[in-house]
């Protein structure tokens, strides 16, 4: 059994258990929004600046790329001065991205703006992945995670539905608007609600000596691999949809905006659900059983995507349908996945979750920069990529996960 944390720990912070929840699932939002609600416009922001799909895709690549780097700065910070200071930094920074975003002139400057988002939306991230490592158990951590995720949900559900009716009634520069106005919401409500939960500060964090020893520590440990390479594996096929299924189902399959926000609205549904069933597995099956489940049903996902392409069936249904299993998949692995890496490193919490995340991010990025340059006009080369990140994550949850996966002694 895990050890619980005090009753009423999180009161001691200021922080009510339903405060913790929505500014925790407001904080996780802002990553899934940043890619999610101007999708739709992806092929118009090419044709707008007269550039090809792979110039496109770097102000997603840009954004995963800087998101999984910038985790190795936020965490120490985080770690060293405190959760809330990165929190309210990062929703600035977002604001002002956000801004020259919706202002930008080139493909440059937007892929520079891109870049500023995604530290800001990182900070925001590891500084609520922090709060919860604070505040809970591994396993309670987990369920947190699942039950905020399932509020996290709501971006990449309605965020395209509304990237499309955004994009068709004012262009694509209101996507950017609308993430303005929303970071600022956002940042009054952590300014009103959010109270430091860092009681144990680490003076040597942003020493970068101990920083690399610490961060070399962290991933010596095969607890801390095999949860992160699970979620890495999870969230590469993830992204390989995410970045391109623009492309695949308007260009190639000539769905409109409108039906490919429906069909992206599929998976993130799906995700929902594997959210939901997370949380039931955790306190019936702990965090190994949980990602046992979740990685067997992704990879029949990822193979029946597989081989409907093989064998050439080129229907929007042939992406979207695994796709929603997939999404299940994910919602059950993610959570589990992240709550195991950070359970070893109660002290360094930030610097876990950051360097988690740049293994997660660095896989989404390389994925990212694949699915752009493999793009030939055929559902392909996504659906084989979907598979193999299938595939792999499958191979790591019944060896590593198996293997090094028992955290219930950190409690």
């Amino acid at each position: 059994m895990t050890p619980a944390r005090p009753a009423g720990k999180e009161h001691d912070a200021g922080l009510d258990s339903a405060t913790l929840l929505w500014l925790t699932g407001g904080l996780m939002m802002l990553q899934p929004l940043s890619t999610d609600l101007y999708l739709p416009a992806l092929p118009g922001i090419a044709a707008y600046f007269e550039v090809g799909v792979a110039t496109v895709q770097w102000t997603l690549s840009i954004f995963i790329a800087t998101f999984g780097l910038w985790q190795l700065v936020a965490g120490p910070l985080s770690d060293r001065f405190g959760r809330y200071p990165v929190v309210i930094g990062g929703l600035a920074a977002y604001c002002g991205g956000s801004l020259v975003a919706m202002a930008a002139p080139t493909i440059e400057v937007l892929v520079g703006a891109r870049a500023l988002q995604a530290a800001g939306a990182c900070s925001c991230l590891v500084g609520a992945r922090g709060i919860v490592r604070d505040l809970r158990s591994p396993a309670e951590g987990a369920r947190l995670f699942a039950a905020a995720s399932s509020i996290m949900s709501l971006a990449p559900l309605l965020g395209p539905i509304a990237g499309a009716a955004l994009y068709l009634a004012f262009g694509w520069r209101s996507a950017f608007a609308l993430l303005t106005v929303l970071s600022l919401l956002l940042a009054t409500a952590a300014l009103l609600k959010l109270k430091e939960t860092n009681r144990r500060r680490n003076a040597e964090a942003l020493r970068l000596r101990p920083m690399l020893a610490t961060y070399l520590r962290i991933g010596a440990s095969p607890e801390f691999r095999a949860y992160a390479l699970a979620a890495a594996a999870s969230y590469g096929g993830l992204f390989a949809f995410i970045s391109g299924s623009s492309f695949v189902l308007i260009r190639v399959l000539g769905v409109s905006a409108i039906a490919f926000s429906l069909s992206f609205a599929v998976m993130v549904s799906g995700y929902l659900v594997g959210t939901i069933v997370c949380r039931r597995l955790i306190a019936r099956r702990g965090l190994q059983g949980t990602i046992y489940a979740g990685a067997a049903l992704q990879l029949a996902a990822g193979a029946a995507m597989a081989l409907l392409a093989l064998t050439g069936v080129a229907a929007p249904a042939a992406i979207v349908a695994p796709m929603f299993f997939y999404g299940v998949s994910h919602g059950m692995i993610q959570p589990a996945a992240q709550a195991g890496a950070m359970a070893p490193f109660p002290r360094h919490a930030g610097a876990a979750t950051a360097l988690a995340g740049f293994v997660m991010m660095g896989a989404a990025a390389a994925v990212g920069f694949w699915i752009g340059a493999s793009y030939d006009g055929t559902t392909g080369p996504l659906s084989y990529t979907i598979f193999a990140a299938a595939a792999t994550s499958a191979i790591v949850a019944f060896t590593l996960v198996r293997r090094h996966g028992d955290v219930s002694r950190h409690g």
